[in-house]
């Protein structure tokens, strides 16, 4: 996503968060706009430890809290990374996105786009008594590094 996609996103959470009756500014500003800064998935402790260097600090349980309410209202997705450990990437409201290889010894999360993975998927969605409205897809395995 470009920067001005990356500043759209924020706004665009931020006005969703005010429509949902939650206030503008603090830790919930201080995650939206950490958020904005990535390009894929970052995990919640990362997250925090981010936050936790600015000025002012953000504490752990905000950063939980603001990334369970952003999940609820569908402006992050959770992807499971490993062994109970989550990843956080925000969903573009333009439907744009793409998807995640995993290492399932170190965590490392690599994001891909496929043409035709894309259209497969959507020709399978057609053929189900289903309203497919969103998707995502895991490759698991080993990295380059973990694999020697």
């Amino acid at each position: 996503m470009s920067t001005q996609t990356q500043s759209e996103w924020a706004e665009h959470a931020l006005a969703a968060l005010a429509d949902a009756g939650y206030r503008r500014g603090g830790a919930r500003t201080a995650v939206v706009e950490a958020l904005a800064e990535h390009d894929c998935a970052v995990t919640a402790l990362d997250l925090d430890e981010e936050l936790r260097r600015r000025k002012p600090a953000v504490g752990r349980a905000s950063v939980y809290r603001a990334l369970e309410q952003l999940e609820q209202l569908g402006l992050v997705q959770r992807i499971e990374v490993c062994r109970g450990t989550a990843g956080f990437e925000r969903i573009d409201p333009t439907g744009h996105h793409h998807h995640h290889a995993i290492c399932r010894d170190c965590g490392k999360m690599v994001p891909f786009e496929d043409q035709s993975l894309e259209k497969a998927l959507a020709q399978v969605a057609g053929t189900m008594p289903f309203d497919v409205t969103e998707h995502d897809v895991v490759l698991r395995g080993r990295c380059e590094h973990c694999a020697r």
